[in-house]
């Protein structure tokens, strides 16, 4: 007798290595190059600007002003969002195609490019290679924002679905992290070294393009879209080890049974379409208040809260790694928490504990001219903003936005996510400074405001996401939605699982009805 394989029932289906693997993998050569570029242009801003200024005598003979070479800078700095806003808009047309594994082994070029001419622009006295290679790193910082995310929410189980969900924003984190460390004067932060320091995304993209191409595409993406039932049961079993796909394959086919006659929408049917109203605010709400919740005036103006506290000059530098620290260890801790208290409490307390925060930098900063020990509040509150962001809003949104929709819908919703992401964060960027300069301190009381609102929308809005398939979440915002959860169901064509050796193989329900 040949002995059938053992195969787990996997009622709750575990982490396999091949699923950690791509994971990891994923996250390490795409999501940590966005936060490696968020920071990279902080340290070598001085030699960055000096660079431009002889550059330009050397073109023409004569310096430019000091507001100019600012100007200049802050070109560099903000062209990456720009980017990052065009590579949003390509997301939906890119997964389409290319698949979501596809997507971001092609996207690799981009980073290639931009990374060999940052590297190469002080050789060739070039300013204008710096500024074309942020952009386009900024494209696939844009892609990558919003397909990784996509990519792992498809291919894991809905059990491990946040905890893999989340892996994305602690690359995130572990991008800003080594760009402050790779940026202290005792690594790359010396003037000659600048355009390595630049140039060093192409390494762990590198990696990628070397490893990715050897895992499954997507097996969501496999059977909805391309139609292809052998690949999606290969990449199932890639992914699953020797756990039984039946109930899984089933599961994605009911969903690809009610959206037969469905092909994947466009942004402007997704904004009509009255059946996913109530997700596409949640989407719109949660991007644009991660963005408005004061992060990002947070870490630009971290340097100067923590001078204003007394801390030495030359010691400032090592106090920013240490909240680069603090961001991976939060990211961490929502990371394992995510599948255990739900994605509801991590987004309601981040953002709650974020505007309280906020709440607290205005009253340190009003106070401590009179009362001295509030210069260290000011403190407390910069690393407590950063932390509740990490834990919660920073990875559950994009999170949110792959559980909230079908697979027909998904692409369109990540490039509405994925856009106002960019718009917000240019806004926050442009603005805050004149804000600060109207308003002064009671400026994060805007901040804090946003961050109550977006709480409270959470709260009484969005429901709890754990361990639900796509077809559960959609039918619970049904009712919200005003609309029966109820779509035509395909003919009795459909392709279904029969048991063979435990994994399972195709049939068609004629031949499983007719045996």
């Amino acid at each position: 007798d040949l002995k059938e394989p053992r195969v787990l029932a996997c009622a709750t289906l575990r982490l396999t290595s091949s699923l950690l693997a791509v994971a990891l993998l994923s996250s390490f050569g795409s999501s940590m190059l966005f936060g490696y570029n968020l920071a990279v242009v902080n340290s070598p801003a001085n030699y960055i600007k000096d660079f431009y200024n002889r550059t330009i005598v050397s073109r023409g003979g004569t310096g430019v002003s000091e507001e100019t070479l600012t100007l200049m800078y802050s070109i560099t700095v903000s062209v990456f969002a720009i980017g990052g806003l065009l590579g949003s808009l390509l997301v939906g047309m890119l997964v389409s195609k290319y698949g979501r594994k596809g997507t971001l082994v092609n996207s690799t070029v981009l980073v290639f490019l931009g990374g060999t001419l940052m590297g190469c622009s002080k050789i060739c006295s070039s300013p204008e290679m710096i500024i074309v290679g942020r952009f386009i790193t900024g494209i696939h910082s844009g892609i990558s924002l919003s397909v990784v995310p996509m990519f792992l929410g498809e291919i894991a189980p809905k059990n491990l679905r946040g905890f893999i969900g989340l892996m994305p924003s602690i690359f995130i984190c572990v991008g800003v992290f080594i760009s402050q460390i790779l940026g202290l004067h005792e690594m790359l932060g010396k003037e000659e070294d600048w355009p390595l320091f630049m140039s060093l995304v192409v390494v762990p993209t590198f990696i990628q393009l070397t490893l990715l191409p050897w895992f499954p595409e997507s097996p969501r993406y496999l059977l909805m879209e391309k139609r292809d039932i052998h690949a999606t049961i290969a990449a199932l079993k890639w992914y699953r080890g020797r756990c039984n796909i039946q109930s899984e394959i089933e599961e994605m086919q009911e969903e690809q049974r009610s959206l037969s006659l469905v092909d994947t929408v466009s942004v402007k049917q997704l904004l009509q379409d009255v059946t996913v109203r109530w997700q596409v605010v949640s989407v719109v709400v949660i991007n644009i208040g991660m963005q408005l919740s004061g992060i990002d005036a947070i870490w630009f103006y971290t340097n100067a809260i923590f001078e204003n506290a007394g801390i030495p000059i030359p010691q400032i530098q090592y106090t920013t790694v240490a909240t680069g620290a603090i961001e991976v260890i939060a990211g961490l801790i929502g990371c394992f928490t995510i599948e255990r208290v739900g994605r509801r409490p991590l987004m309601i307390g981040g953002f709650g504990f974020m505007g309280v925060c906020c709440a607290g930098i205005t009253l340190s900063l009003i106070l401590q001219v009179h009362v001295s020990f509030m210069r260290y509040v000011s403190v407390v509150c910069v690393v407590g903003i950063i932390a509740g962001f990490c834990i919660g809003p920073a990875g559950v949104t994009f999170l949110m936005t792959a559980e909230l929709f079908r697979q027909s819908h998904r692409p369109a919703a990540y490039m509405v996510g994925g856009s106002l992401n960019w718009v917000s964060n240019f806004t926050v960027g442009f603005v805050f400074p004149f804000l600060q300069m109207t308003v002064g301190a009671f400026c994060y009381l805007l901040f804090s405001g946003i961050c109550a609102l977006v709480a409270v929308y959470v709260f009484l809005i969005i429901p709890e996401t754990r361990n639900k398939t796509f077809v559960e979440i959609s039918q619970m915002f049904a009712a919200r939605n005003g609309v029966l959860d109820s779509q035509p169901v395909g003919d009795t064509g459909q392709l279904k699982m029969v048991a063979l050796n435990g994994y399972g193989t195709v049939g068609s329900r004629s031949s499983v009805l007719g045996d």
